[in-house]
């Protein structure tokens, strides 16, 4: 694996592996199916390892405890985070800290940082002492690095630089976000003070990868060298000689595998003039066929109202990117309730504003919600819903109904 050095010499994986997106079997992490997959990452060469305390619904930080003993936790650097927002007085700040060592099984966190900062929660987390307390901390050998991860814009971004002597930070960066948050310039900025900096989101949520808008495919489709979405997406973050390492989300091992391979080869500089090009070319067809800037993380869910918001603006995106009607027909039956019989459409939205708070990438969620209950729903959504119910379950049913059947009949014929 590709090492690359942080401003205080600590070798770091070109590639890290996020755990906020591992893989889940029936709403739960899929512990067998994530082991595997980190465990061959770190066999592999990875040995930075990044989570945070609401992942998972909490249980991220406990499956890395479980799983990062003995000569695994030694291979890895372990990267969590303090939640800023919780944080109202400095007692809860050692709170937490005590609370992460404890599921993490762990004497001491490598990157402790400061979750999801903005320069307002900053300045008050700084009246509140966390500067000295994450300074005792580190003194005392409880974490090794001192950081904060941020979803603001540039402005703020450089305030935050200028407040500490950071060791590291975690900033969102991929090819349709140069000017976004932080962006190229704070990569940059940071650097020249000399703040490591790691990468998240280099596929933007996996909007980067996967399906591709027909015409972002054609532009791929001119280099002599043929790679998928998702290497493209990968290696102009790895390209930037600022970043020191890359968090990808993996769910699937061959995504373990692409990502592996692609942190390898791709050095500083090392895409030529010609693909930059298609760069720029790719991000114009994205930009005029995104509607939501969403990633998906989930920051803003659960929905006090039940809405699933992160689907909701995937479905609405993917109609407009590739022109599916296939995304109308899962938003009627998925959202609408129809399978599940529970509603999450972007209609049950009440405008109560929750979401927008949490949101890292600053969305106007409700205005943008029903935006989308416009476009999906249309009048007599329920309606339609009613309508689909009565159509779509008993084919279901008679569909399940048949394959059991097939199922009995293939059974009995092999026992005789």
């Amino acid at each position: 694996m590709q090492m690359r050095k942080t401003n205080d010499n600590d070798e770091i994986s070109a590639l890290g592996f996020g755990a906020m997106r591992l893989p889940t079997k029936n709403g739960r992490i899929d512990k067998e199916e994530a082991k595997k997959q980190i465990y061959y990452a770190i066999d592999n060469g990875v040995n930075f390892i990044d989570t945070a305390l609401p992942y998972h619904g909490g249980s991220s930080e406990l499956f890395l405890g479980e799983i990062l003993q003995g000569e695994y936790r030694k291979k890895v650097k372990l990267c969590t985070k303090i939640p800023s927002w919780s944080v109202k007085k400095h007692e809860d700040m050692e709170k937490y800290l005590v609370t992460q060592l404890e599921k993490l099984q762990t004497d001491y966190i490598d990157y402790y940082l400061i979750h999801n900062l903005t320069e307002g929660g900053f300045f008050r987390l700084k009246e509140l002492g966390i500067i000295e307390f994450l300074e005792s901390a580190k003194k005392k050998g409880k974490i090794k690095h001192i950081g904060f991860s941020f979803h603001d814009n540039k402005e703020a971004f450089k305030k935050i630089v200028d407040a500490y002597r950071w060791d590291i930070c975690l900033i969102q960066y991929n090819f349709l976000d140069e000017t976004n948050q932080a962006g190229t310039e704070g990569l940059k900025y940071a650097a020249s003070k000399g703040i490591s900096v790691i990468a998240m989101e280099p596929l933007k949520g996996g909007i980067l990868a996967g399906e591709v808008p027909e015409n972002a495919l054609n532009i791929w489709n001119k280099s002599n060298i043929k790679r998928t979405p998702a290497e493209w997406a990968l290696r102009w973050v790895l390209n930037h000689p600022e970043i020191t390492c890359v968090i990808s989300g993996m769910g699937q091992l061959k995504q373990v595998e692409e990502n592996i391979k692609v942190s390898n080869e791709t050095l500083p500089n090392s895409i030529p003039a010609e693909e930059i090009k298609l760069y720029d070319e790719v991000k114009e067809v994205y930009r005029e066929l995104m509607k939501v800037d969403c990633t998906g993380c989930g920051y803003c869910m659960p929905c006090p109202q039940g809405v699933d918001i992160p689907q909701s603006f995937n479905l609405y995106n993917h109609k407009h990117m590739f022109k599916s009607n296939n995304a109308s027909f899962m938003y009627l039956t998925g959202l609408g309730g129809v399978m599940s019989g529970k509603q999450a459409n972007a209609g049950l939205c009440n405008q109560c504003g929750k979401c927008a708070k949490a949101c890292p990438q600053k969305l106007d969620v409700p205005i943008l919600l029903k935006e989308v209950s416009q476009d999906m729903e249309g009048q007599g959504f329920q309606y339609k819903v009613k309508i689909a119910g009565a159509v779509i379950m008993p084919l279901m049913d008679a569909f399940l109904s048949l394959n059991n059947n097939i199922s009995k009949l293939f059974k009995n014929r092999g026992s005789n």
